[in-house]
Protein backbone atom coordinates (compact mmCIF):
# COMPACT_ATOMS: atom_id res chain seq x y z
CA UNK A 1 0.00 0.00 0.00
CA UNK A 2 1.16 3.35 -0.89
CA UNK A 3 2.49 5.72 1.84
CA UNK A 4 -0.30 8.68 2.55
CA UNK A 5 0.91 11.97 0.99
CA UNK A 6 1.29 14.11 3.67
CA UNK A 7 0.73 18.39 3.89
CA UNK A 8 3.50 19.79 5.26
CA UNK A 9 4.05 23.78 6.07
CA UNK A 10 7.62 25.06 4.30
CA UNK A 11 8.24 26.62 8.28
CA UNK A 12 8.03 22.37 9.40
CA UNK A 13 10.06 20.69 6.53
CA UNK A 14 12.99 19.98 7.08
CA UNK A 15 14.64 19.56 3.15
CA UNK A 16 17.67 16.99 4.52
CA UNK A 17 15.23 14.91 5.62
CA UNK A 18 12.73 15.37 2.55
CA UNK A 19 14.72 14.35 0.17
CA UNK A 20 16.33 11.38 2.16
CA UNK A 21 13.04 9.95 3.06
CA UNK A 22 10.87 11.31 0.36
CA UNK A 23 11.89 11.73 -3.14
CA UNK A 24 14.28 8.86 -2.82
CA UNK A 25 11.37 6.70 -1.86
CA UNK A 26 9.06 8.68 -4.82
CA UNK A 27 6.57 10.17 -2.33
CA UNK A 28 4.47 13.12 -3.18
CA UNK A 29 3.69 16.10 -0.87
CA UNK A 30 1.86 18.88 -0.29
CA UNK A 31 3.85 22.08 0.61
CA UNK A 32 2.10 24.62 2.16
CA UNK A 33 3.38 28.43 2.90
CA UNK A 34 5.22 28.67 -0.38
CA UNK A 35 3.33 31.12 -2.25
CA UNK A 36 2.18 34.60 -1.50
CA UNK A 37 -0.67 37.03 -2.06
CA UNK A 38 1.42 37.76 -5.33
CA UNK A 39 0.12 34.09 -6.68
CA UNK A 40 -3.63 34.84 -6.44
CA UNK A 41 -4.34 34.80 -10.05
CA UNK A 42 -7.84 34.79 -10.62
CA UNK A 43 -9.29 35.56 -14.17
CA UNK A 44 -9.55 39.49 -14.10
CA UNK A 45 -5.88 39.74 -12.72
CA UNK A 46 -4.40 37.41 -15.85
CA UNK A 47 -6.42 39.36 -18.21
CA UNK A 48 -4.72 42.44 -17.22
CA UNK A 49 -1.32 41.18 -16.61
CA UNK A 50 -1.09 38.75 -19.73
CA UNK A 51 -4.54 39.92 -21.93
CA UNK A 52 -2.80 41.11 -25.05
CA UNK A 53 -0.53 37.95 -25.13
CA UNK A 54 -1.47 35.33 -27.48
CA UNK A 55 -0.55 31.52 -26.51
CA UNK A 56 -1.72 28.24 -28.14
CA UNK A 57 -4.69 26.85 -26.72
CA UNK A 58 -5.37 23.07 -26.54
CA UNK A 59 -8.69 22.35 -28.57
CA UNK A 60 -9.89 19.51 -26.94
CA UNK A 61 -13.68 19.06 -28.59
CA UNK A 62 -17.12 18.56 -26.61
CA UNK A 63 -17.11 15.04 -27.51
CA UNK A 64 -13.81 13.29 -26.45
CA UNK A 65 -14.72 11.95 -23.39
CA UNK A 66 -18.03 10.08 -24.85
CA UNK A 67 -15.00 8.09 -26.89
CA UNK A 68 -13.12 5.11 -25.70
CA UNK A 69 -9.86 6.46 -25.14
CA UNK A 70 -8.32 3.55 -27.08
CA UNK A 71 -9.58 5.15 -30.36
CA UNK A 72 -8.02 8.73 -29.76
CA UNK A 73 -5.81 10.26 -32.17
CA UNK A 74 -4.26 12.22 -30.07
CA UNK A 75 -3.58 13.18 -26.15
CA UNK A 76 -1.80 16.17 -24.11
CA UNK A 77 0.27 18.38 -26.04
CA UNK A 78 -0.69 16.43 -29.05
CA UNK A 79 -4.48 17.67 -29.17
CA UNK A 80 -4.81 19.92 -31.68
CA UNK A 81 -4.19 24.10 -30.75
CA UNK A 82 -5.26 26.97 -31.71
CA UNK A 83 -3.41 30.41 -31.36
CA UNK A 84 -5.71 34.01 -29.83
CA UNK A 85 -5.00 35.99 -27.35
CA UNK A 86 -5.61 35.53 -23.36
CA UNK A 87 -8.82 38.04 -23.65
CA UNK A 88 -10.33 36.19 -26.35
CA UNK A 89 -9.58 32.78 -24.26
CA UNK A 90 -11.02 35.22 -20.93
CA UNK A 91 -14.21 35.81 -23.34
CA UNK A 92 -14.91 32.37 -24.09
CA UNK A 93 -15.00 31.49 -20.26
CA UNK A 94 -17.20 33.53 -19.30
CA UNK A 95 -19.54 33.05 -21.99
CA UNK A 96 -19.16 29.22 -21.69
CA UNK A 97 -17.91 28.03 -25.24
CA UNK A 98 -14.36 27.01 -23.73
CA UNK A 99 -16.26 24.44 -21.30
CA UNK A 100 -18.50 23.42 -24.12
CA UNK A 101 -15.98 22.84 -26.67
CA UNK A 102 -13.41 21.62 -23.78
CA UNK A 103 -10.73 24.17 -24.88
CA UNK A 104 -7.54 24.86 -22.64
CA UNK A 105 -4.50 26.76 -21.82
CA UNK A 106 -2.06 23.94 -21.37
CA UNK A 107 1.89 24.18 -21.12
CA UNK A 108 2.10 27.83 -21.88
CA UNK A 109 5.39 29.34 -21.28
CA UNK A 110 5.39 32.19 -18.61
CA UNK A 111 9.04 33.02 -19.49
CA UNK A 112 8.42 36.29 -21.74
CA UNK A 113 5.28 37.61 -19.47
CA UNK A 114 5.44 39.49 -16.60
CA UNK A 115 3.94 36.88 -14.42
CA UNK A 116 7.36 35.63 -14.33
CA UNK A 117 8.50 37.69 -12.30
CA UNK A 118 5.94 36.92 -9.10
CA UNK A 119 8.52 36.50 -6.21
CA UNK A 120 6.96 33.50 -4.70
CA UNK A 121 7.66 31.50 -8.53
CA UNK A 122 10.93 33.27 -8.08
CA UNK A 123 12.29 32.09 -5.09
CA UNK A 124 10.39 28.92 -5.16
CA UNK A 125 13.77 27.02 -6.23
CA UNK A 126 15.45 27.82 -3.81
CA UNK A 127 12.91 27.65 -0.89
CA UNK A 128 12.86 23.86 -1.79
CA UNK A 129 16.87 23.63 -3.10
CA UNK A 130 15.86 22.47 -6.25
CA UNK A 131 17.51 23.85 -9.72
CA UNK A 132 14.86 24.44 -13.09
CA UNK A 133 15.33 21.91 -15.96
CA UNK A 134 12.20 23.98 -17.52
CA UNK A 135 10.53 27.49 -17.28
CA UNK A 136 7.33 27.96 -15.50
CA UNK A 137 4.14 26.48 -17.34
CA UNK A 138 0.85 27.96 -16.64
CA UNK A 139 -2.65 25.45 -16.65
CA UNK A 140 -5.68 27.29 -16.26
CA UNK A 141 -9.43 26.63 -17.79
CA UNK A 142 -12.89 26.08 -17.14
CA UNK A 143 -14.27 23.91 -14.36
CA UNK A 144 -14.65 20.49 -14.99
CA UNK A 145 -11.47 19.50 -17.51
CA UNK A 146 -9.21 16.35 -17.68
CA UNK A 147 -5.65 15.82 -17.78
CA UNK A 148 -5.75 12.33 -18.36
CA UNK A 149 -3.59 9.86 -16.22
CA UNK A 150 0.24 9.90 -16.91
CA UNK A 151 3.89 10.03 -15.77
CA UNK A 152 6.44 12.81 -16.21
CA UNK A 153 10.22 11.93 -16.80
CA UNK A 154 11.76 14.42 -14.38
CA UNK A 155 10.47 15.63 -10.65
CA UNK A 156 7.73 18.13 -10.93
CA UNK A 157 6.07 20.83 -8.86
CA UNK A 158 2.32 22.15 -9.42
CA UNK A 159 1.36 25.22 -7.56
CA UNK A 160 -2.03 25.74 -7.46
CA UNK A 161 -2.76 29.81 -8.06
CA UNK A 162 -6.82 30.17 -7.78
CA UNK A 163 -9.38 27.15 -7.30
CA UNK A 164 -9.03 23.76 -6.88
CA UNK A 165 -8.32 20.46 -8.55
CA UNK A 166 -8.45 17.15 -8.13
CA UNK A 167 -5.01 15.11 -8.71
CA UNK A 168 -5.59 11.19 -8.35
CA UNK A 169 -2.01 9.52 -8.13
CA UNK A 170 -0.34 6.37 -8.36
CA UNK A 171 3.21 4.61 -7.91
CA UNK A 172 5.35 4.24 -10.37
CA UNK A 173 5.45 0.34 -9.26
CA UNK A 174 2.05 -0.31 -10.86
CA UNK A 175 2.70 1.03 -13.96
CA UNK A 176 1.81 -1.79 -15.94
CA UNK A 177 -1.56 -2.34 -13.86
CA UNK A 178 -2.20 1.01 -15.79
CA UNK A 179 -1.77 0.05 -19.31
CA UNK A 180 -0.04 2.57 -20.66
CA UNK A 181 0.18 3.28 -24.23
CA UNK A 182 2.91 0.88 -26.06
CA UNK A 183 5.95 2.69 -27.87
CA UNK A 184 5.22 1.82 -30.73
CA UNK A 185 2.18 4.81 -31.08
CA UNK A 186 5.31 7.20 -31.94
CA UNK A 187 5.68 5.26 -35.32
CA UNK A 188 2.44 5.77 -36.53
CA UNK A 189 1.07 8.75 -34.20
CA UNK A 190 4.55 10.58 -33.71
CA UNK A 191 4.02 12.60 -31.21
CA UNK A 192 0.48 13.55 -30.76
CA UNK A 193 0.19 10.10 -28.77
CA UNK A 194 2.34 8.89 -25.81
CA UNK A 195 3.28 6.13 -24.41
CA UNK A 196 3.51 7.66 -20.76
CA UNK A 197 -0.21 7.90 -20.94
CA UNK A 198 -2.31 5.57 -19.42
CA UNK A 199 -5.32 3.75 -21.92
CA UNK A 200 -7.65 3.98 -18.85
CA UNK A 201 -10.75 5.90 -18.28
CA UNK A 202 -10.50 6.01 -14.66
CA UNK A 203 -14.12 7.41 -15.44
CA UNK A 204 -15.72 4.37 -16.56
CA UNK A 205 -13.50 1.58 -14.71
CA UNK A 206 -13.75 -1.48 -17.55
CA UNK A 207 -11.86 -4.69 -15.40
CA UNK A 208 -12.73 -6.74 -18.39
CA UNK A 209 -10.56 -4.97 -21.08
CA UNK A 210 -8.04 -4.09 -18.40
CA UNK A 211 -8.00 -6.44 -15.23
CA UNK A 212 -4.64 -5.86 -13.95
CA UNK A 213 -6.15 -2.27 -13.08
CA UNK A 214 -8.17 -3.95 -9.86
CA UNK A 215 -3.97 -4.00 -8.56
CA UNK A 216 -3.56 -0.23 -9.06
CA UNK A 217 -6.96 0.98 -7.37
CA UNK A 218 -5.59 -0.53 -4.47
CA UNK A 219 -2.49 1.79 -4.52
CA UNK A 220 -4.70 4.84 -5.77
CA UNK A 221 -4.24 8.23 -3.87
CA UNK A 222 -6.88 11.33 -4.28
CA UNK A 223 -6.19 14.94 -2.88
CA UNK A 224 -7.30 18.43 -3.48
CA UNK A 225 -4.94 20.71 -3.76
CA UNK A 226 -5.82 24.04 -3.05
CA UNK A 227 -5.46 27.56 -4.41
CA UNK A 228 -2.08 28.67 -2.06
CA UNK A 229 -0.85 25.11 -1.66
CA UNK A 230 2.17 23.02 -4.02
CA UNK A 231 2.36 19.46 -4.98
CA UNK A 232 5.70 18.07 -5.70
CA UNK A 233 5.27 14.51 -7.83
CA UNK A 234 8.53 12.99 -8.31
CA UNK A 235 9.96 11.01 -11.14
CA UNK A 236 7.24 8.56 -12.38
CA UNK A 237 4.24 9.02 -10.38
CA UNK A 238 1.16 8.28 -12.22
CA UNK A 239 -1.46 11.84 -11.72
CA UNK A 240 -4.51 12.70 -13.29
CA UNK A 241 -5.96 16.26 -12.78
CA UNK A 242 -9.37 17.07 -12.71
CA UNK A 243 -10.57 20.76 -12.90
CA UNK A 244 -13.07 21.07 -9.89
CA UNK A 245 -16.13 21.90 -11.68
CA UNK A 246 -17.26 24.18 -8.45
CA UNK A 247 -15.10 26.45 -9.68
CA UNK A 248 -15.22 28.91 -12.72
CA UNK A 249 -11.78 28.25 -13.15
CA UNK A 250 -8.50 27.22 -12.21
CA UNK A 251 -4.99 28.30 -12.29
CA UNK A 252 -1.80 26.67 -12.06
CA UNK A 253 2.07 26.81 -12.58
CA UNK A 254 4.06 23.94 -12.85
CA UNK A 255 7.82 23.66 -13.09
CA UNK A 256 10.34 20.37 -13.69
CA UNK A 257 13.24 20.19 -11.67
CA UNK A 258 16.53 18.28 -11.19
CA UNK A 259 16.91 16.46 -7.67
CA UNK A 260 20.23 15.46 -6.19
CA UNK A 261 20.41 12.88 -5.48
CA UNK A 262 18.96 11.28 -7.72
CA UNK A 263 15.84 8.81 -7.30
CA UNK A 264 16.17 5.01 -8.50
CA UNK A 265 12.73 6.60 -10.43
CA UNK A 266 15.44 8.25 -12.47
CA UNK A 267 17.07 5.28 -13.94
CA UNK A 268 14.26 3.04 -14.70
CA UNK A 269 12.50 1.31 -17.79
CA UNK A 270 9.53 3.52 -16.83
CA UNK A 271 11.65 6.52 -17.23
CA UNK A 272 13.54 5.27 -20.33
CA UNK A 273 10.15 4.46 -22.21
CA UNK A 274 9.60 7.92 -23.23
CA UNK A 275 12.81 8.94 -24.23
CA UNK A 276 12.63 5.68 -26.85
CA UNK A 277 9.04 6.64 -27.72
CA UNK A 278 10.56 10.10 -28.90
CA UNK A 279 13.01 8.66 -30.61
CA UNK A 280 10.55 6.33 -32.83
CA UNK A 281 9.02 9.69 -33.39
CA UNK A 282 11.30 11.67 -35.23
CA UNK A 283 10.11 10.46 -38.31
CA UNK A 284 6.63 11.13 -38.16
CA UNK A 285 7.51 14.43 -36.59
CA UNK A 286 9.72 15.56 -39.49
CA UNK A 287 7.34 14.29 -42.15
CA UNK A 288 4.86 16.37 -40.65
CA UNK A 289 6.89 19.48 -40.58
CA UNK A 290 7.78 19.09 -44.27
CA UNK A 291 4.19 18.81 -44.77
CA UNK A 292 3.00 21.73 -42.73
CA UNK A 293 5.55 24.09 -43.78
CA UNK A 294 4.98 23.57 -47.37
CA UNK A 295 1.18 24.05 -46.48
CA UNK A 296 2.01 27.02 -44.54
CA UNK A 297 5.45 28.34 -43.84
CA UNK A 298 5.09 30.31 -41.49
CA UNK A 299 6.34 31.23 -37.23
CA UNK A 300 3.07 29.75 -36.14
CA UNK A 301 3.15 26.39 -37.92
CA UNK A 302 6.78 25.58 -36.42
CA UNK A 303 5.38 26.78 -32.97
CA UNK A 304 2.32 24.20 -33.31
CA UNK A 305 4.89 21.74 -34.39
CA UNK A 306 7.52 22.62 -31.45
CA UNK A 307 4.25 22.49 -28.74
CA UNK A 308 3.98 18.82 -29.30
CA UNK A 309 7.58 18.10 -28.25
Amino acid sequence: MSETIQKIDISDLSLETFFRSKYNKTVPIIVTGLLGKDTQWDLNYLCQTIGDNKFLFRHYGSQRYQTDKQQWQSIGSGVDVREMSFHEYAEMLRNGQAKSEDIYLAKASLKDTPLSQSPSLQTLGSKLSLKPVTDYRMYMGHGGHTASLHYDIVHGTLCQLYGQKKVILFPPRVTQSLYPFPIWVHLTHGMKLRCCYSQVDLEAKDLTKFPRLKTALKEQQTITLKAGEVLLIPVGWWHEIITLDTDEMSCSVSRFWQVSPQSAAYFSWQRLRPILGNILALPHLIQMMIKQFLKQPNWTTIQQILYRI
